[in-house]
């Protein structure tokens, strides 16, 4: 049965990390003390529920979580430094701070260690989040003990509901824009005029005019989406803001 650490202190780790060509080691003190920081840890880098949902959702919603007081986002995982370097490279997860558990032993003093060989993936840690503040824990998510890897309360929405209940998250944003359009610098000013997150897809780079084509009907940019719902260009865009 696993145990809740709600009001213990974290273990005392030191976290052995590659920073370009050197060895860094960063402690749980430097991380942790006079610090509130949300930790989310699952079973390993570049595992699908993990790249797919666990992670991205968390970035996003860094920015939402830094108004609301929080100072830092840790992800841990029993993986070692380099494998974590590449997934946050790969991830883009430039608001997230990946913490490399190579040894198990923080995982393990948090009472989440688990055996996962039957994946061959030997000792991971169970998936779960907290919130720490100044290196003791205030609250644990942790996610229910049935098989598999289930993923249902360590969401950064869960996590966000607990921090701020009477917030209103935003819907997510996506603009399809090619480098160099006029009308998709616009579109972007727009979405940041109204203090909007939003991700953007550059043609040619993280998509074809394939793409846009079967996603919006269209072949021009920029095409806006927002909360699943397509918007269009800069024009239907500033309609959209005026209408509300």
């Amino acid at each position: 049965m696993l145990q809740s650490m709600e009001g213990k202190k974290v273990p005392n780790v030191t976290f052995h990390t590659r920073q370009g060509d050197q060895w860094v080691d960063v402690t749980t003190d430097e991380l942790f003390k006079n610090r509130t920081v949300i930790v989310f840890s699952l079973p390993g880098a570049f595992t699908p529920t993990c790249s797919s949902s666990h992670l991205p959702r968390y970035n996003e919603l860094a920015a939402t979580f830094k108004e609301h007081g929080v100072d830092d986002i840790l992800v841990v995982s029993v993986n070692d430094t380099f494998v974590m370097n590449a997934w946050k490279e790969d991830e883009k997860a430039e608001h997230i701070r990946f913490i490399p558990d190579g040894n198990g032993q923080f995982t393990e003093g948090m009472g989440m260690l688990v055996e996962k060989a039957d994946l061959g993936f030997g000792k991971r840690s169970w998936r779960y989040s907290m919130l720490v503040k100044n290196g003791v824990v205030e609250k644990m998510f942790i996610e229910p003990e049935e098989p598999g890897d289930p993923f249902k309360v360590s969401d950064a929405d869960t996590m966000l509901k607990y921090i701020a209940p009477d917030h209103k998250t935003q819907e997510s944003i996506a603009i399809f824009t090619k480098p160099g359009c006029p009308y998709c610098a616009k579109a972007k000013q727009m979405l940041i005029d109204h203090k909007l997150q939003y991700e953007e897809i550059i043609l040619g780079h993280d998509a074809t005019t394939v793409s846009l084509r079967a996603i919006s009907g269209r072949h021009t940019v920029p095409q806006v989406f927002i909360g699943g719902k397509h918007i269009g260009g800069s024009d239907d865009l500033e309609q959209y803001f005026a209408a509300k």
